[in-house]
């Protein structure tokens, strides 16, 4: 396993983190004892960041990782999302209010109930799990936050980029007020090289990437009869259109992967573009069970794509707002 430091926390975190979304159940059914052991597997291969939510599956996550690190004796670095007080308000644009949506007492009180959920006395780092840019200009926030890490309830705090506008996180990042960053960074969603990644490896603010498979999509698996069960929210991120288009880009990765690495799998060629990119601090695919964790941790070797094959890349780049729209037939 390699790790790299997580900004300026001075964190030495694994390359390839635990993306703990899935535990929670919003991936359609998963049993708990499957997840607990794809767990334990991930962090037998030497992976030591976790990232979770207080969302996901109402602290189900949370609760799972808390059982599981109960278990271990290694020192695991847990981060976790605070969601808006309002979620009808996802994800929330400059004319929302800050102060009704992350008010400083429900910052407090999450944070303890996080902490219980895991059976912690700390967390390692706090998030904000979406943002907009007029909140950059507010401190009541940072104020909040300052006082959590005086009492020794969190050790680090940052923002999970929204999905429609990561670019709204960079003046946080400019105003040094905040540790870490969480940004959709795949072969599709290549936006963040121009303006997150830039500030943050000025700042020296952490890069957690996600979503580096585009939901799934990228692991070639997918074909116009996968169907997405109950409780499934790729049901309706690949509505429509969506799912048909998401396959003919990917038909163009595939081309361009085949180029130099043709017995390459498709999931591991998304993880070494993500890992490629030295800005990145880690990346947290989900794995539901151990095949996956066996799987995505095994790319941490400190083999990249070469200069070449990035710069085929870039082509790829498609921006959609797949979580608010249809794309048209011929996206």
């Amino acid at each position: 396993m390699q790790y790299r430091i997580l900004g300026r926390t001075g964190m030495r975190v694994s390359d390839i983190g635990y993306g703990a979304w899935a535990l929670g159940g919003e991936w359609g059914e998963q049993d708990d004892a499957e997840s607990r052991k794809a767990l334990h597997a991930a962090l037998d291969t030497g992976v030591n960041f976790i990232d979770t939510a207080q969302k996901y599956g109402d602290g189900r996550s949370e609760r799972i990782v808390g059982e599981v690190l109960k278990e271990r004796s290694e020192d695991i670095i847990v981060a976790s999302k605070v969601p808006l007080t309002d979620l009808s308000k996802w994800p929330p644009t400059d004319a929302d209010d800050i102060m009704e949506l992350y008010p400083p007492d429900f910052l407090v009180s999450q944070c303890e109930g996080t902490l219980r959920n895991l059976q912690r006395d700390y967390l390692d780092i706090y998030q904000f799990h979406t943002w907009t840019a007029a909140w950059n200009e507010r401190d009541e926030w940072y104020d909040t936050m300052d006082k959590l890490k005086r009492d020794g309830k969190i050790r680090a705090w940052g923002i999970s980029c929204s999905e429609p506008r990561p670019e709204d996180v960079v003046g946080a990042v400019t105003a040094g007020k905040i540790d870490t960053v969480q940004v959709i960074y795949n072969i599709f969603e290549q936006a963040p090289q121009g303006h997150v990644l830039p500030a943050c490896a000025e700042h020296n603010v952490g890069v957690i990437v996600r979503v580096p498979f585009d939901e799934g999509s990228l692991t070639g698996k997918f074909t116009e009869k996968t169907q997405f069960g109950p409780g499934d929210f790729r049901k309706h991120y690949f509505r429509g259109n969506n799912l048909k288009a998401t396959l003919r880009h990917v038909e163009h990765v595939k081309e361009c992967k085949n180029w130099k690495n043709p017995d390459m799998p498709m999931a591991e060629y998304a993880l070494r573009f993500c890992l490629s990119d030295q800005r990145v601090s880690t990346v947290i695919p989900g794995m539901r069970n151990v095949r996956q964790a066996e799987l995505n941790t095994a790319v941490s070797d400190g083999v990249f794509l070469g200069a070449d094959e990035l710069e085929n890349l870039k082509a790829l780049n498609w921006k959609r707002e797949f979580w608010s729209e249809e794309v048209a037939a011929d996206a």
